[in-house]
């Protein structure tokens, strides 16, 4: 939504936690724990003006990063890189980084867990946990 001009960036309320586990720096990858399980296959942003992969990498704070995405991703594992065409850096994150990402598709990610744990803007204090239903 935020691609075509329907909210902001900073109006998602939806993010995936996800954890630093690796690097291939060869590569410019950066490894994290959420792969298609956590965000979905959605690449709905993929005809969008700025494709978003599967979904805009932020800091702990969903503050966004640098025109970081997670480009690819398998079932358990994310694949970070930086958008082509961008000229920015990948950042050195260690593992363990917390990271959040926005997912391209808030619905069809939601549609991956049996809940919503919710923080209160910046924090990660989980303030309560809202189940969700599931099946058509």
């Amino acid at each position: 939504m935020a691609g075509i001009g329907v909210c902001a960036i900073e109006d998602i309320a939806v993010s995936v936690l996800g954890t630093v586990i690796g690097h291939q720096p060869d590569k410019g990858w950066i490894l994290i724990d959420a792969g298609w399980m956590a965000m979905s296959r959605d690449r709905g942003t993929a005809k969008q003006a700025v494709d978003q992969g599967y979904g805009l990498v932020c800091d702990i704070d969903g503050q966004p990063l640098n025109d970081l995405i997670l480009s690819e991703a398998n079932q358990e594992h994310g694949i970070i890189t930086v958008r082509p065409g961008s000229t920015a850096a990948l950042p050195e994150m260690p593992i363990g980084t917390r990271l959040r990402i926005l997912p391209n598709h808030a619905c069809a990610t939601g549609a991956q867990h049996d809940s919503y744990h919710v923080v209160r803007g910046q924090s990660d204090k989980i303030e309560a946990v809202w189940p969700r239903f599931g099946g058509w």
